[in-house]
């Protein structure tokens, strides 16, 4: 039982193949398939993380793969869109530059000895993506129900929450430079 935040974890990994496979059939069965896939693996994210400390089975390797799950999941999806040019490649740089930056912020804090907290706009950002991508898996469902337009709006909201969360991991990281000194 105490393996099974690690398991809800990897699970998030691979459930990125079905939710690609699915989204490749290219018909209304294969988007909803691929979305629930998506919202299943999503939902894992939640999970683990509650069984973690419930089970009090938190562990360094679940630390580094959580963050690293959801970044496979999230980019995954996220190329697969853009190569059906339904979203744009900045979001995906973006996406990636601040994830790239994060993890370089991360590595310098532990080498330094200085803890950074997950920050709330990294949380609703992630919130975020696990909304309106399902919504732009499935496209447009009904003409009176743009969900594709209202997930491609809530993407690019998540990608100024995650410039803020970038801005707001750098500042941790300062200030904890400057207690340190």
């Amino acid at each position: 039982m105490s393996r099974l935040p690690l398991y809800l974890t990897l699970s998030r990994i691979v459930l990125v193949v079905p939710t690609a496979l699915f989204l490749y059939m290219d018909t209304d069965l294969g988007r909803w398939l691929s979305a629930i896939c998506f919202v299943i693996a999503s939902i894992t994210d939640y999970y683990d993380g509650y069984y973690a400390r419930k089970l009090n089975a938190v562990s360094n390797l679940g630390k580094f793969l959580d963050p690293v799950a959801d970044k496979i999941l999230v980019t995954s999806v996220l190329i697969l869109l853009l190569q059906k040019a339904a979203i744009d490649p900045w979001m995906i740089i973006l996406f990636v530059a601040r994830d790239t930056i994060i993890g370089g912020i991360r590595a310098a804090a532990a080498a330094d000895g200085i803890v950074i907290d997950a920050q709330a706009t990294g949380k609703w950002k992630a919130a975020l993506q696990m909304v309106a991508i399902p919504m732009m898996l499935l496209n447009d469902l009904h003409t009176y129900f743009p969900n594709n337009k209202i997930g491609y709006g809530l993407l690019w909201l998540s990608v100024l929450l995650s410039l803020k969360s970038g801005l707001d991991y750098g500042l941790a990281y300062y200030h904890g430079l400057k207690k340190k000194a």
